[in-house]
């Protein structure tokens, strides 16, 4: 039954392309804006590790998947 519960793979292809959407803002952001400080640091750690984590889950269940 594995495969019956959880995302499809079109969930996982959109997951994953808005994850990686999500860091490629964020280094637009930072290329053109730079680091205003500590709180800028801060919101690029939460971002980077909630986009990158999205992104690695999103590709390791596309590579599992055998659809």
């Amino acid at each position: 039954m594995a495969g019956k519960y959880g995302p499809s793979r079109g969930e996982l292809k959109l997951r994953l392309a808005v994850s990686l959407f999500g860091l490629a803002l964020m280094v637009f952001a930072l290329l053109t804006r730079g680091f205003g400080g500590i709180a800028m640091i801060e919101v690029v750690l939460i971002a980077g590790t909630f986009f990158g984590g999205s992104a690695v889950w999103s590709a390791r269940a596309l590579m599992r998947k055998d659809d």
